[in-house]
């Protein structure tokens, strides 16, 4: 494992500061460490800002890839130990917008990645070092520090409501290519692409044109979490 990858220690005052914030209900405090620094919020803080996104909206599918040996690295990550989807509550709610848009078309939504504890991200970065696909690190596939730790990116797809079966964009999920690129299709395809960037840019989302999946919602002063994606 990469040793700069691991967070450093919470200092004692960021630590109070979070979980006073949380216990008063608010986010967490404007401080924040230097860019170089990576600090991890406690799991007191991700129970309050993080919200399972079936709960909010059942109508969304969720199929969380790195639950299951169904990903690119071909084993279950850390940290994943439940079929849930968090986001940071904002975006949440942005999600269940999204959902009543398409539904519209007779469209929803299949989630296949949310809130990602810090652990997964460094297993990740672990296998593509062991397998000697670093480049994927370079090329912007493989975040060393991702959006996702901090329940503000999701990796989803479109559905067809009467029949659940997911519309067809060309390439399947976690696709590590230039097939893969939002802009880099045609005929159909660009056209299903289109329907779901649309429908999520029209509710605050943005989607990383190097992934038709992935779009990342902001949020005032985002923090990385660890704690596990569980069933309780």
């Amino acid at each position: 494992m990469n040793v700069s990858l691991m967070p450093r220690a919470l200092p004692a005052a960021m630590l109070a500061a979070i979980l006073g914030a949380v216990a008063a209900g608010c986010a967490p405090p404007p401080a924040m460490p230097p860019a170089d620094d990576y600090v991890i919020a406690p799991d007191a803080a991700a129970d309050s800002l993080l919200a399972d996104v079936q709960e909010v909206d059942s109508t969304i599918q969720v199929e969380m890839r790195y639950l299951t040996d169904n990903n690119f690295t071909g084993a279950p990550l850390p940290g994943y130990e439940a079929n849930r989807a968090f986001l940071r509550r904002e975006a949440v709610d942005a999600l269940t917008r999204v959902q009543q848009r398409l539904r519209a078309r007779n469209l929803g939504l299949r989630i296949y990645d949310a809130y990602r504890p810090f652990r997964a991200t460094t297993a990740m970065v672990a296998w593509a070092e062991r397998t000697g696909k670093v480049h994927l690190l370079d090329d912007g596939y493989i975040a060393r520090r991702s959006g996702h730790n901090r329940g503000t990116a999701v990796d989803l797809t479109a559905v067809y409501l009467p029949t659940g079966t997911p519309l067809e964009m060309g390439t399947p999920y976690d696709t590590f290519s230039e097939a893969a690129h939002t802009a880099n299709a045609e005929g159909e395809i660009a056209r299903n692409r289109q329907v779901l960037v649309e429908a999520m840019e029209a509710e605050g989302f943005e989607n990383y044109r190097k992934e038709w999946w992935h779009f990342s919602y902001e949020v005032e002063r985002p923090v990385p979490f660890d704690r596990p994606v569980t069933g309780d």
